[in-house]
């Protein structure tokens, strides 16, 4: 049996109770390592617990916690991992809104966090956050083994820098000023987006010990779901209601930008990002029942409302 998941959406029922142990666990890991302390640094804390706890997909996390369990890694190390990523994610969402990049106002259906607090602590709790996710993943809880956690550093670090997601937000910028071709459409929200997504597949099998040789599966599914999620965003900002979406809608026709949708249309997009599911639910042809949360996922990448 479905469950409803908002107006237009269904959610399977495996899914939507993965959906919400995956961010609950989450919601508790945060609680757990962001006390506030009764010191000058309290406004911080508060910005980065308003930013990181309640509300979001989670489905970064939950793709980690995926593709870990495939190779029967302990849910211990890939919920911190998850955490972690969640750190680098929601730092990113943080600053995104700020006036300098997107001004936004409206997150996850609260203010954001220049708005609750003001820029100068928003920014802190940014790069606070940034940092958390290093720490997290260099801890020995996350993994025993030191070169299992070196590796997991060395490629959060290459998927949120400047040839991961950073790389993706600068090209985000300059598409306001710059006309962007569908191929430069795609190379930049293969970075903004694509870039912690492939991540998210990847930790867990770099946590299963499984050598990059042996990944090539889980990069085509993470490849394909990446796009699909980017032009799914594109198409709730065309169509999409803010009191689902947490967020304010219409805004790249407003600033000009170039989207999937802007350049294919809202029929060809959506078809486009069927195809994209049907490709990422291929790449998984070599796994059994054990990869059914993973398709599951993929067709739900196209189908939320939020």
């Amino acid at each position: 049996m479905p469950a409803e998941a908002g107006m237009g959406a269904v959610v399977p029922l495996g899914l939507k109770a993965a959906l919400d142990e995956i961010a609950a666990e989450v919601d508790r890991g945060f609680d757990r390592l962001l006390p506030v302390p009764n010191d000058p640094r309290r406004n911080l804390y508060e910005a980065m617990r308003h930013a990181a706890i309640g509300g979001g997909k989670r489905m970064r996390p939950l793709l980690v916690r995926a593709a870990a369990d495939l190779f029967k890694v302990d849910p211990i190390c890939s919920g911190r991992v998850g955490l972690a990523i969640e750190c680098v994610h929601v730092y990113s969402l943080i600053h995104d809104d700020m006036p300098c990049m997107d001004d936004d106002d409206l997150r996850r259906g609260r203010p954001t966090v220049h708005r609750a607090f003001d820029e100068a602590t928003a920014v802190l709790a940014g790069d606070s956050l940034h940092a958390l996710a290093f720490e997290i993943l260099a801890e020995p809880e996350t993994h025993p083994d030191p070169f299992i956690r070196a590796e997991l550093v060395t490629e959060l670090g290459r998927a949120s820098g400047p040839a991961g997601m950073a790389g993706g937000q600068m090209m985000d910028l300059v598409a306001e000023t710059e006309t962007f071709d569908l191929p430069t459409v795609t190379r930049l929200q293969q970075l903004k987006t694509g870039a912690l997504i492939a991540f998210s597949l990847e930790a867990g099998a770099i946590l299963g010990h499984v050598p990059p040789e042996g990944r090539r599966a889980l990069r085509g599914y993470a490849r394909d779901i990446g796009l699909a999620f980017q032009i799914a965003d594109d198409l709730l900002d065309v169509e999409g209601q803010e009191e689902l979406t947490g967020k304010a809608v219409g805004k790249d026709a407003v600033a000009g930008k170039a989207t999937f949708v802007s350049l294919l249309g809202v029929e060809r997009a959506k078809a486009q990002a069927a195809m994209l599911v049907e490709q990422a639910i291929g790449h998984l042809a070599s796994f059994g029942p054990e990869a059914d949360l993973l398709r599951a996922i993929a067709r739900y990448v196209v189908e939320r409302d939020r």
